[in-house]
């Protein structure tokens, strides 16, 4: 397989990071994977496995090999008369999977439509977005350990998925590659309509009896209304995670702000909107030259153009501590941090 010496993953992260790898290499098939991972080169340093690198924020350069994930493929694997099972490579661009879903009619999805990166990575996250989580529609994946070589099958209680999180993220860290993931979605569909502006924006569109497509549509004009394009300015979506916190700290705050904006989380817990909470601490649109916080959405940081990846970081920090001086209440970073 060819490895490239001393590459540059600037086009490689949607931030837009200049950083470096010592070596980088690609595969589309899991016989490629194992030739590559046996490489004593690749075998006898880090590694780190990249998608859509929508995900990640790299602080310095990466002294080890990265293994772009391109594995492909989209298929029906099993259906009956109310559902189908669709099987996606993790080297998919999730948003290409959402339509053709749609497409098809088969519905789960569409909530998701428009979320940058891989199949690959969606439930390493457990990415949501609308009221919908990975979770909802998950089946199956299919992944390859890297001590070993061999094909492991997860059910979803194995990826023990939460708020953004799963067994990738934590105890099977850089234990596993993640070749497939298999998702159950329904022919006949349950449309969720209820959460953030998608309702609002299905009238603004004169709709009233919405379809998937419809819901998608909606999705798709909020993310572009709110969210800045990676190709146009360099940013990871959403950096921070909405925090969970016992209902008493949200009631605290509500006295003095009552338009905050929480949710139910569980007997005894809310959770707050992130961006809400930074945006009130005053942080939203905050500008550092090449960097700053994005003026429309305050959960996203941006790279103007010519910003180091620390540079971010420190932002973030920043962010984290007024937060936390301002409510009491402590954020969490979404983005891997390399």
């Amino acid at each position: 397989m060819a490895m490239q010496q001393h590459a540059d993953l600037t086009s490689l992260n949607t931030f837009g990071i200049a950083a470096k790898a010592d070596r980088l290499a690609r595969f589309d098939t899991v016989d490629g994977l194992r030739e590559l991972l046996s490489t004593p080169a690749v075998s006898q340093a880090p590694v780190l496995i990249l998608g859509g690198g929508s995900n990640v924020l790299f602080t310095q350069d990466f002294r080890g090999t990265v293994l772009l994930n391109e594995l492909p493929g989209i298929a029906v694997v099993q259906e009956d008369a109310d559902q189908v099972w669709v099987k996606a490579g993790a080297g998919v661009v999730w948003h290409d999977l959402v339509l053709q879903c749609v497409a098809q009619g088969w519905g789960g999805l569409e909530n998701l439509s428009l979320i940058p990166g891989k199949v690959g990575a969606a439930p390493m996250q457990n990415i949501g977005a609308y009221g919908v989580e990975i979770k909802d529609t998950f089946s199956s994946l299919e992944a390859l350990r890297i001590a070993d070589g061999a094909l492991v099958t997860f059910d979803k209680e194995a990826c023990g998925f939460g708020y953004r999180e799963s067994y990738f993220k934590r105890a099977g860290k850089d234990r596993f590659v993640i070749l497939s993931v298999t998702f159950r979605l329904n022919k006949d569909p349950v449309l969720n309509t209820s959460y953030g502006n998608i309702q609002q924006e299905l009238d603004r569109m004169g709709i009233t009896a919405p379809t998937i497509r419809n819901v998608s549509n909606a999705v798709i004009a909020i993310r572009r209304s709110k969210l800045p394009d990676p190709a146009v300015v360099g940013n990871a979506g959403s950096f921070f995670k909405n925090p969970v916190v016992p209902q008493e700290i949200a009631d605290r705050i509500k006295v003095e702000h009552p338009d905050l904006v929480s949710y139910p989380a569980g007997t005894g817990h809310a959770k707050l909107a992130a961006g809400w909470l930074i945006e009130r601490a005053g942080l939203k649109g905050l500008s550092r030259g090449t960097h700053g916080v994005h003026d429309r959405q305050a959960l996203v940081l941006v790279n103007r153009g010519g910003a180091t990846g620390q540079e971010l970081f420190d932002l973030s920090e920043h962010v984290l501590r007024t937060v936390r001086e301002r409510f009491g209440v402590e954020l969490e970073r979404e983005v891997n941090i390399l």
